[in-house]
């Protein structure tokens, strides 16, 4: 399937400064996130929304495609509609919204997230889940948990541990309910028409009490379609330490590579 993967960056970090382009084994991790969904057999056209100069000029040094857009974007999927905007995509296109931080995600997701769209014409947005295999997760404010229909819908998100177990939450003695729940994979599919219309929608009382922005597809009665992974994703970077892993992690690969 035809597809475009955008990805947002954003230079300014509270915990990370201009974290697109920190350095990760001499390549800056916006391009190193490209480079890796390109690694993928999809193939997909992949272009990168960033709000600063800097960043496109990153990318065109490494031959990826960029779009510069403005600076006072409130969230992602404000970016990702200009970026729409910008490289002139239909109505009926597909985009792929995959974290600038992200670069250890796995090409096959990526694919998988779009693919959502051609299974699940109701649906206006793909995204992904796993099953969670720690109460810890679980119990987790941290970790967003969702909850699927018999065709793979989400019938909601939330940071609560949901589906909540009565009976095996009655005792002293807690355990996962079986099924496993679902944590949440931040990575979503749009239908173009939808993104362009997205930032457009009232933000949902639920999506303020959760701070869960997909929160708000929901409230205004858009149906979200979920690949459910059999791997939880790679690390993602928030902070040093998380940079620290992900350099040790790929400078270990490209060693092995090598060999």
């Amino acid at each position: 399937m035809d597809y475009t993967v955008l990805i947002p960056a954003r230079l300014a970090s509270t915990r990370l400064p201009n974290k697109p382009l920190a350095d990760i084994c001499g390549v800056p991790m916006v391009v190193r996130v490209a480079q890796r969904v390109l690694s993928g057999k999809a193939m997909p056209r992949v272009v990168v929304a960033a709000d600063d100069k800097s960043i496109v000029q990153a990318c065109t040094d490494h031959r990826i495609e960029s779009v510069l857009t403005r600076t006072d974007h409130v969230s992602g999927s404000d970016r990702l509609a200009e970026a729409a905007q910008i490289l002139g995509l239909s109505d009926e296109s597909v985009v792929v919204n995959v974290q600038g931080d992200e670069p250890l995600i796995d090409p096959q997701l990526v694919q998988a997230v779009a693919a959502l769209l051609v299974r699940h014409p109701q649906a206006e947005m793909g995204t992904a889940a796993h099953a969670l295999d720690n109460l810890a997760d679980f119990l987790n404010p941290n970790v967003v948990k969702v909850v699927l229909d018999a065709q793979g819908l989400a019938l909601f998100f939330s940071r609560a541990p949901i589906p909540w177990w009565r009976d095996g939450f009655a005792g002293e003695t807690r355990s996962l309910p079986d099924p496993a729940p679902l944590r949440h994979i931040g990575i979503y599919s749009y239908r173009v028409r939808f993104l362009r219309m997205f930032p457009t929608l009232p933000p949902a009382s639920l999506e303020v009490v959760e701070a869960l922005e997909q929160l708000r597809a929901l409230w205004h009665g858009h149906r979200i379609a979920v690949h459910v992974s059999p791997d939880a994703p790679g690390i993602g970077v928030d902070t040093p330490e998380d940079l620290a892993r992900v350099r040790n992690v790929l400078s270990s690969a490209l060693a092995a590579s090598v060999r």
